[in-house]
């Protein structure tokens, strides 16, 4: 009987045939080795210290998963469903069996089994709708620790002295009734990210309930992100939209208060409030930006600073863009506008205590919307960190921290192994071109081959990123 309309039909494998639809997956284990990602996870997360899976088998697992294009714990049965690549994986990484106490034929953790080692991460603090808090779980700290080592290795291979710093957050949408309503009235969790731009990175990542505001705790945030900077990063600067519009951390930024870093430059997004509009109507000198769009510097103290002599005197920038059409009355509009002899402008507020013109300090501070926006997207759909997978508010922490491990390993892997033609890919191209190839498993001459269809584009690739990262292993000397 045909199985479908067109003249072919599915059949199973009799016996063990070697073939793998993920040949180019263990191209991200040879990273993570090179990477010392696996020894780090070892080292910073001790949740299974003598029997069964190790850490760094869990978490590097949940991570490939999310690389695969999984987006729950479930999907871990279909790469223990590819043979090949899990014989790959056992040859890479054969499990110890004097940490078992019965012999198992899995090879990557069963869902059961990863959802009882997330279970480890669950917080002691209750979430409560109207009370701003952020959980805290001494296990996830781990994860920050990793994290950085992580940026460190990557540091070492392509140095920055200037460390450029986008904070941003994002809504994690949800339907756990765990979770708390956010300000744009649904569920969800809140991740605060701070993203480095240089080697676009996420260095620090904050995992909050729905209902904390952005800013909430910005500072505090902002110094572990600075805490976890390389040895080698010698200057600061800071990005971020209105949310980091903290008067604490201008002056903590301003003041030089950070021991290692001293006095930090920032260009942040400032409120446009009616104070404001009020100074910008009486600036005449405007100066152009780009073909429609104007700047000029405002002489503006916002009643904040303007209370007390030890308030800083920061650098207030307008830029205004002409809009298209009228405003019609009643209509609301996403974004500030200001009524200037007789044009209608869009308007925007910049504070900044950089001395930059205008013309390379406003462009500097929208490259913000770019690449930290994109990751947030790249988090949420092009990885699993958008498909959370408890009602714990720990357990969910960990996950959004692995997948902040995934994208960070992607982006090493587009940078040293792949070439600067892959830098502006997302994960849809990476897997249609690297990770989801057919191959074939053998063993010949004593050594594992992974077998790819004859002239495959892809193969010359692989070849080429596996001796770019063994050339990330420094040669022992003598």
């Amino acid at each position: 009987m045909p199985q479908g309309l067109l003249p072919y039909k599915y059949e199973e494998e009799k016996k063990p045939a070697g073939m793998a639809s993920l040949a180019g997956l263990p191209l991200y284990l040879d990273l993570a080795h090179a990477l010392g990602l696996p020894k780090s996870i070892e080292r910073h997360l001790t949740l299974r210290p003598s029997q069964g899976w190790t850490d760094a088998q869990m978490v590097l697992s949940l991570v490939l998963l999310a690389l695969a294009g999984g987006d729950c714990v479930d999907d871990l049965k279909v790469l223990e469903g590819d043979e090949g690549f899990c014989r790959i994986l056992e040859h890479i990484d054969p499990k110890d069996s004097s940490r078992w106490r019965a012999e198992t034929s899995r090879t990557v953790p069963s869902p059961s089994s990863v959802f009882r080692y997330l279970a480890a991460f669950r917080t002691e603090d209750v979430s409560v709708q109207g009370t701003a808090s952020v959980p805290q779980s001494a296990a996830l700290t781990g994860f920050g620790r990793i994290n950085q080592d992580l940026a460190a290795a990557v540091q070492r291979q392509t140095p920055s002295s200037i460390a450029t710093l986008d904070i941003d957050a994002t809504l994690v949408a949800t339907q756990k009734k765990e979770a708390l309503f956010c300000y744009e009235g649904y569920t969800a969790y809140q991740t605060l990210n701070v993203f480095w731009a240089e080697p676009e990175l996420v260095l620090h990542t904050e995992f909050r309930d729905g209902n904390v505001p952005a800013n909430y705790d910005l500072l505090r945030t902002f110094t572990e992100a600075l805490d976890a900077l390389p040895e080698s990063v010698a200057r600061v600067r800071l990005r971020s939209d209105a949310a980091g519009y903290a008067h604490d951390l201008l002056a903590y930024c301003e003041t030089g208060a950070h021991e290692r870093f001293g006095r930090i430059e920032f260009a942040i997004s400032a409120p446009v409030t009616e104070a404001f509009k009020n100074e910008v109507r009486t600036v005449t000198a405007w100066k152009p930006l780009g073909r429609t769009r104007e700047w000029a510097d405002v002489c503006f103290v916002p009643n904040a600073l303007a209370h007390t002599k030890n308030g800083q005197p920061y650098r207030y920038l307008a830029i205004r863009e002409p809009l298209s059409q009228p405003v019609l009355p009643g209509m609301e509009l996403p974004f500030p506008t200001i009524d200037h002899q007789g044009t209608q402008y869009k308007l925007h507020a910049l504070v900044s205590n950089m001395d930059w013109a205008g013309e390379r300090l406003i462009p500097f501070a929208y490259e913000r919307c770019g690449k930290s926006e994109e990751a947030h997207a790249i988090l949420k759909d092009d990885l699993a960190g958008g498909t959370l997978p408890s009602g714990s508010f720990g357990e969910n922490a960990a996950w959004w921290w692995i997948n902040v491990i995934a994208f960070n390993l992607n982006a090493a892997m587009k940078k040293f192994a792949l070439g600067p033609s892959w830098a502006a890919k997302r994960m849809k191209a990476v897997r249609f071109a690297v990770i989801n190839l057919p191959g074939r498993i053998i063993d010949h001459a004593r050594q594992l081959v992974i077998r790819l269809v004859r002239n495959h584009p892809s193969f010359a690739l692989l070849v080429s990123a596996r001796q770019r990262i063994k050339g990330l292993i420094p040669v022992p000397s003598g």
